[in-house]
């Protein structure tokens, strides 16, 4: 291992206060460093010239923390989402995070593929094995979710596992749901494949609103520094309203889908699709409220 890096930061950051956004940002670059140093290195680089040129590709980390231009330009206008700092920030791609994504993707449109072949009379498949293939493609999608979450990004940092594997699971009962409703509306399911398909939609927008409403600010230090001066939008200034939206979806959708069930069963699937137009609109009006509508007075 190529130490040199990390005493070449370490004098780096000498003399700067070492506030909590600090030592983030710290580690941030470190971890950047060092793969820009076995990038280096791969290259034939001899590694004290790597760590070296690295350092000095870094620049001023006085500068990455906003003092540098603070000091020499006080009353200017920060220049947020610089393509410097995305360039210097930039994730490169991990091989083995490339290829489980092209495996995924690989599964899920040839099991989705399958199972639609299936479900039009083109393929001789039976009922378990139409679920079967739906089960497969959604996991792989509910994985290609999860997985594209927990990795690290440009501007955020990577998401929990547990989180990710939340957005994966409502991805998996969401996708299984909505297969489930296609089988049914080809016929090959009996009522019980409504339900269940009503189910898995529902549970999922339910994860999904939790999800969403939970949700805190995963921004890296130079970006939160980046966006500063951005006025934050209703829901990052109001939690309990992105909280109260979350809720209000839950319940919209919840009822739009029984409304479906029920105007299937009784009038026609052409009726099920207008319930469906019918709820979106009313969600849309009620976001539309949220972000827009009166603020209560602050206290």
């Amino acid at each position: 291992m190529n130490t040199d890096i990390h005493r070449l930061l370490d004098e780096a950051f000498a003399g700067v206060d070492m506030t909590p956004d600090a030592q983030e940002l710290k580690e941030e670059v470190r971890a950047n460093l060092v793969a820009r140093v076995a990038e280096l290195e791969a290259s034939g680089i001899p590694p004290a010239v790597a760590a070296q040129t690295a350092i000095t590709e870094l620049g001023d980390v006085r500068a990455l923390l906003g003092e540098a231009a603070d000091a020499a330009a006080p009353h200017a206008p920060a220049s947020p989402w610089s393509q410097e700092a995305f360039a210097r920030h930039r994730v490169r791609p991990k091989p083995a995070f490339v290829v489980r994504i092209v495996v995924y993707s690989v599964v899920l449109v040839a099991a989705f593929g399958l199972a639609a072949l299936g479900a039009l009379g083109l393929l001789p498949l039976g009922v378990g094995a139409e679920l079967t293939l739906l089960g497969l493609g959604s996991t792989a999608v509910g994985l290609l979710v999860g997985d594209s979450l927990s990795q690290e990004t440009t501007t955020n940092h990577p998401l929990p596992i547990g989180r990710a594997s939340g957005f994966a699971l409502a991805t998996f009962m969401g996708a299984y749901g909505l297969g489930f409703g296609g089988l049914a509306a080809a016929g090959a399911m009996d009522l019980w494949g409504v339900v269940l398909a009503a189910l898995g939609v529902v549970a999922s927008i339910v994860l999904f609103s939790f999800l969403a409403a939970t949700q805190t600010n995963r921004k890296k230090a130079w970006v939160r520094q980046s966006i500063a001066g951005t006025p934050p939008n209703r829901f990052e200034e109001d939690p309990e309203t992105a909280a109260r939206f979350g809720i209000y979806t839950a319940v919209i959708f919840i009822i739009t889908f029984a409304a479906i069930a029920v105007l299937v069963f009784t009038v026609g699937w052409l009726w099920g699709l207008l319930a469906l137009v019918g709820g979106f609109a009313v969600m849309l009006l009620v976001l539309a409220r949220m972000l827009f509508g009166p603020r209560k007075p602050s206290s």
